[in-house]
């Protein structure tokens, strides 16, 4: 089986994608906030989902509504033990198995392409036996600038050896959307929790799941 000449690779987000790891980044984050008496609502958080701060920052947000300076390193180290204990006994998202399964069957190359470190995302892959089914892995640090930057998904392009028109991306993220739209590559869009609340009319097409796609993928490769 193969895929229509369109859709020569496949570049996956980690965060909210392979993985739900995005609520509970998010509840961490609230619970700062709450312990502030100030309220974190899902559609301003968003803006820094598939980014980083320099996007739009919780910190500098929490330090505007309060008036205070924080010591953002011991608030940080609690916040990442508290999503690491949430986060003990998650598995992949829903699909992803199968899908990574169906696309290594038709021998379609597969990357993973994140505005997180390598430390975080490669650390993932490896405990849910995820590695193997990637070609290439680009996080921050692997390209110039991180979503909604095309950078990094050009750089999978590049690593994979595929024209970014040939390039599907699925993200969940309008930083990711962003990125991939300005890398000239096509986009689903998968919402989770944290993004549902956003606009995605501008992805190519948009799924509840990961399993969804190998239905789609399925019928595109019988028309092509």
């Amino acid at each position: 089986m193969t895929l229509p000449v369109k859709f020569q690779s496949v570049i996956f987000d980690f965060d909210g994608i392979l993985v739900d790891t995005e609520w509970a980044i998010y509840q961490a984050w609230k619970r700062t906030f709450e312990a502030h008496s100030q309220h974190l609502p899902l559609d301003v958080y968003t803006r820094c989902i598939g980014s980083d701060f320099a996007t739009w920052s919780p910190k500098t947000h929490l330090e505007e509504l309060t008036g205070r300076a924080f010591d953002w390193h011991d608030l940080d180290t609690r916040r990442q033990h508290e999503i690491e204990a949430e986060l003990t006994h998650e598995g992949p998202m829903h699909g992803a198995i199968e899908l990574l399964e169906f696309l290594q069957t038709a021998q379609v190359p597969t990357a993973v392409a994140s505005s997180s470190s390598h430390r975080w995302v490669d650390a993932w892959l490896d405990r849910l036996d995820l590695a193997k089914n990637f070609h290439a892995v680009v996080c921050r640090g692997d390209a110039p600038r991180i979503k909604p930057a095309p950078d990094l998904f050009l750089e999978a392009a590049r690593q994979l050896d595929v024209t970014p028109e040939h390039c599907l991306v699925i993200e969940d993220s309008m930083n990711g959307l962003k990125a991939a739209k300005a890398a000239g590559m096509h986009a689903w869009v998968i919402p989770n929790r944290v993004t549902e609340c956003l606009d995605f009319s501008a992805a190519d097409q948009t799924f509840r799941s990961l399993a969804e796609c190998i239905g789609a993928f399925a019928v595109q490769s019988q028309k092509a």
